[in-house]
């Protein structure tokens, strides 16, 4: 290890300031949103059972929930535009704007180029949970999802049930895409009800028991059509492993509620980004920030 320099103590000390002070990131109105779950009603439900993955749609203006069910459980949620797969959760983004974790008032953000709101969490009962001595936290956009490719190369073998197999089987049978179709889609997760961090010494991802208990939930208000994709994760409350058969595991359940007749007169959703998309590049075609027609005339799940 090289000697350290003269001012390194000085080096270290000098304090860190946010990359994206998210001050003026648009606010969710949250007291609509708060008054919309006294009224909302149940339209739908799906099961992610153990070591499986649902899929779900929402329209935009509907809440949708996911509960523990049976046992604790953490789950890994994939959400794309339902118009337009290319539209897709953005995880990194997520959690440069909000932290390592999200609850109530924070938001899912998509992809590039459209980069807007694509659900807002309005309800979280582990909002109590907080950060714990060991730094870690509920629902976190850490983690990318367990996988079968990292299981090979840690344990050789060939796993097929962790999150990114069950998520890219559930969203092959959903569109009726093949495997190998499905599987680029299937993206970094919001992993649901599981309780991470990264060590102090070293820096590593962990994961400890989640505190999640049957009853708990989480209520996302979607900003836009959406197609959702849950695994109940193969390692349970992720207290010890994943990506084996080992693990007690539950079922997670997904509502989807309708709002109120009124309950969301004057609202709208957001649009795509605003950039213009020319980088640099005069006299290039400029994006309107609207979805091309062309994304639209094969139904809820083309990919043209």
């Amino acid at each position: 290890m090289p000697s350290s320099p003269a001012d390194a103590d000085a080096r270290r000390a000098i304090a860190p300031v946010i990359c994206y002070p998210p001050d003026t990131l648009p606010n969710p109105d949250m007291a609509r949103y708060t008054a919309l779950r006294d009224t909302m009603t149940k339209v739908d439900e799906a099961t992610a059972a153990p070591r499986e993955a649902a899929c779900f749609e929402v329209p935009a203006g509907h809440v949708f929930r996911i509960s523990s069910v049976g046992g604790p459980q953490v789950g890994d949620l994939n959400l794309w535009c339902a118009n337009d797969l290319s539209e897709r959760f953005y995880s990194g983004k997520t959690r440069a704007l909000h932290g390592t974790h999200i609850t109530t008032g924070e938001r899912m953000w998509s992809s590039f180029p459209h980069m807007r709101p694509m659900a807002t969490v309005i309800h979280d009962t582990l909002g109590w949970y907080g950060i714990d001595q060991y730094g870690g936290s509920v629902h976190d956009v850490i983690g990318t999802r367990c996988d079968p490719y990292t299981g090979n190369l840690l344990q050789g073998g060939h796993y097929h049930h962790c999150c990114h197999s069950n998520l890219t089987r559930a969203l092959a049978d959903h569109t009726g895409l093949s495997l190998k179709e499905a599987e680029p889609h299937v993206h970094d997760v919001l992993n649901v009800f599981m309780c991470t961090g990264f060590t102090r010494d070293t820096g590593q991802y962990f994961m400890k028991a989640s505190p999640v208990r049957p009853g708990d939930h989480i209520d996302f208000f979607a900003e836009i059509d959406l197609l959702g994709a849950l695994s109940a994760c193969p390692g349970g409350d992720c207290s010890a492993e994943h990506s084996s058969d080992t693990a007690r595991c539950h079922p997670l359940r997904i509502e989807v509620f309708a709002p109120a007749p009124g309950a969301l007169d004057g609202w709208s959703g957001p649009p795509r980004n605003g950039y213009d998309g020319t980088h640099g590049r005069q006299g290039q075609p400029v994006r309107t920030g609207k979805p091309p027609q062309e994304d639209l005339r094969d139904g809820p799940h083309s990919l043209i």
